[in-house]
């Protein structure tokens, strides 16, 4: 499949700028592929179907489970949308990060009995260290 990536980086659209641009720098330089939406949905390109469309193309999701995430999934909105297809797939990995598991199961309990990882507990690189280990796999 073209342009095939390694993973596809579900996040809040306020992080985008922030953790969510750090977690895929750090994927970046690990030589790790990402499909994230700041660099891969084009100038006039209609956006659920970029998403769409990266969705079908990456092995694994991640997700970036931050307080702005947390916020926005009960609006039902894009981030929402990308959950609701990461969670049928077989390789999902939460990140946690700035909130816990337990404000987490509050707001998706399918998510949060997935077993992930959590910046209160490892540094963002180390994450970035056990994501590439996973796809490595």
């Amino acid at each position: 499949m073209p342009d095939l990536r390694q993973i596809f980086l579900c996040h809040a659209w306020d992080d985008r700028q922030g953790v969510a641009k750090e977690l895929y720098d750090l994927l970046i330089a690990r030589d790790v592929s990402v499909w994230f939406s700041e660099n891969d949905i084009g100038l006039g390109e209609p956006f659920l179907r970029a998403i769409d469309k990266g969705l079908v193309k990456s092995r694994i999701g991640i997700v970036l489970v931050t307080p702005a995430l947390l916020k926005r999934l009960p609006a039902a909105g894009v981030a929402d949308k990308e959950l609701s297809v990461v969670l049928a797939r077989d390789q999902l990995v939460p990140i946690v990060h700035n909130t816990t598991y337990d404000a987490l199961r509050d707001v998706s309990p399918m998510l949060a009995s997935r077993n992930g990882l959590d910046t209160a507990e490892m540094p963002m690189a180390d994450v970035a260290a056990k994501l590439t280990e996973l796809v490595a796999i």
